[in-house]
């Protein structure tokens, strides 16, 4: 798995170089769907995450934000899970919370997990029974007894469209921040104690996260308190998410449930 992991890395790396390029510069915007933005940048990083990836490994499957779908991919043992630029609404912004996210599923199962915050230069990364890591040093999820002791890193949208307000001194802190692939590797640090998604999210969002929080010593759940398995015809994961310590995330889940 080391090979896979190093390309991951570099392909990761190759990748934030093209959306540097475009960082608080002209590039086209348009929309995918409604208030899904897609940028030059994000296309620029998935051709190039792509021709390396691909390039090294023609076997295995493919599934990222950014091309087409082909369901060849459903028959393969080892799938490439890719969000090019995992918060485009934030790169749009100027906000530096996005990240490259590359993922290995084997058999359904995250087994590789690579996210790479070209601005801050923050890269997480992590391979199943080896541990997580932040720039080299090992990471493990934080754990609080109680859930008014805990941050949760939530979505600056659902927040913006009042979903939260329910929540609202339930916990310690209610933080905002873009990107589902980069709140689960802050997540994974240490950098809060919860993440969390009232909405769906799809499989490039938290493929290489779910690895990352898994070798953290945490787990990821959806809002019914299911894992989730990877690789699957229909890519969206509803109704929506968690992920922390394990004894976190089950406190966290026991208030949604409420």
């Amino acid at each position: 798995m080391n090979f896979e992991q190093n390309l991951a890395v570099e392909a990761s790396r190759e990748a934030g170089i093209c959306i540097l390029n475009y960082y608080k510069a002209d590039y086209e915007i348009r929309d995918k769907s409604y208030h899904n933005p897609v940028t030059t940048a994000d296309h620029a990083a998935n051709d190039k995450i792509k021709e390396i990836l691909l390039g090294e490994c023609p076997d295995y499957g493919w599934l990222s934000e950014e091309t087409a779908d082909s369901f060849d991919r459903l028959d393969k043992e080892y799938v490439w899970i890719v969000d090019p630029l995992d918060g485009t609404k934030e790169f749009i912004e100027g906000v530096p919370h996005f990240v490259v996210s590359i993922a290995l599923a084997k058999d359904e199962d995250p087994v590789m997990g690579v996210l790479y915050n070209p601005v801050t230069e923050e890269l997480f990364t992590a391979e199943k029974g080896r541990g997580a890591f932040l720039n080299g040093e090992q990471i493990n999820c934080s754990s609080k007894e109680d859930v008014k002791e805990m941050i949760i890193l939530n979505s600056r949208s659902e927040t913006r469209r009042g979903l939260w307000q329910p929540y609202m001194g339930v916990f310690k802190e209610l933080r905002p921040i873009g990107s589902v692939a980069y709140k689960l590797g802050l997540t994974a640090a240490g950098k809060a104690d919860i993440f969390a998604s009232l909405r769906p999210k799809n499989e490039w969002d938290i493929c290489a996260g779910n690895c990352i929080i898994n070798e953290a010593g945490g787990k990821l759940i959806n809002l019914n308190g299911n894992n989730v398995i990877f690789n699957q015809e229909n890519t969206l994961i509803e109704p929506g998410l968690i992920a922390g310590e394990v004894k976190a995330v089950d406190k966290t889940f026991n208030v949604f449930a409420a």
